[in-house]
């Protein structure tokens, strides 16, 4: 499925949207941004060093004559700097460009200006993986270091909405452990047990919720079968929720170097959405991200 086509044909395209880019002086942040503009997704604001922006736009061909550009060197500013357009209405999604997740979660958390709320922030990707049919949506790969139970709730919460813009109605939660069945000695699946109990009770609503799920049967009907996994959403997931950030960071970024998949990523329960994608992403991955945070602006 192509991942571009599946976001880009659900946005409205009646609202216009500025985004503000936190150290943008990169050649695949440009490239994104530049297409993102050029196909009317968003109006930019470009903060970093104006110099190196404007010597990587002149040297690959970028025109960014019409996209404003605010002068500020220095990473950490730079970063408090696009935060702040976005808090004051000034722009309306932010984008990680250049500079190490925690510098820019720092300003975003900042409790006088930054973009928090009452939720737990969460990273969610969005992968599409050649000979599936589906999407998937892994959670969290970049944010959350080892969330508890409760944490994994929210993070559950967050990347509902995600998957509900992509046209899953009432989406499949596998929470990913190392085993399909409960270990006392093996806290993902107790958490896995706990999350599924939230469920049934209604304190979890609008998908359904199971665990624990072994990668292989979450994902693969006839895995499941082989292991005589009876649970009628086994090898159906839509959402993966990695036990912990070196899990969902692993196989995130396995989907694009070994299964040569699609991604979007952003950050999920914050004020505004934010593309966070790993410096290393291409420019394809980060263009696709720019487009999920506007359909998730359109929802908002």
């Amino acid at each position: 499925m192509d991942l571009f086509d599946g976001i880009t044909r659900r946005i409205s395209k009646t609202k216009k949207y500025v985004l503000a880019v936190a150290v943008a002086q990169d050649y695949d942040v440009l490239s994104a941004v530049v297409r993102a503009v050029k196909m009317n997704l968003v109006e930019a604001i470009l903060v970093g060093d104006e110099n190196k922006i404007l010597d990587i736009a002149q040297m690959h061909g970028f025109n960014v004559d019409q996209t404003k550009i605010v002068h500020e060197p220095d990473s950490t500013m730079a970063c408090e700097t696009a935060v702040k357009l976005v808090s004051s209405g000034e722009a309306n999604l932010l984008m990680k460009g250049l500079v190490d997740t925690s510098v820019l979660l720092k300003a975003v958390l900042n409790k006088e200006w930054g973009l928090r709320t009452d939720r737990v922030l969460s990273h969610v990707t969005v992968a599409s993986i050649p000979d599936y049919d589906r999407f998937f949506y892994i959670t969290d790969a970049a944010m959350n270091i080892a969330p508890d139970v409760e944490a994994k709730k929210q993070i559950i919460l967050n990347c509902l909405p995600v998957a509900k813009a992509l046209g899953v109605d009432v989406p499949k939660v596998a929470v990913v452990c190392a085993v399909e069945k409960v270990n006392p000695k093996m806290q993902a699946t107790l958490d896995a047990q706990a999350l599924s109990d939230m469920q049934d009770r209604g304190e979890i609503t609008g998908c359904f919720v199971d665990g624990p799920f072994a990668f292989d049967n979450a994902i693969s009907e006839l895995a499941a079968h082989h292991k005589g996994i009876h649970n009628p959403n086994a090898g159906k997931a839509d959402i993966l929720l990695m036990p912990a950030i070196e899990a969902g960071n692993i196989l995130y970024k396995a989907i694009t170097y070994f299964a040569k998949g699609s991604v979007a990523c952003m950050i999920a329960g914050a004020k505004a959405p934010i593309v966070l994608t790993s410096r290393a992403d291409s420019d394809d991955a980060k263009l696709n991200s720019i487009a999920l945070c506007v359909l998730m602006a359109d929802r908002q």
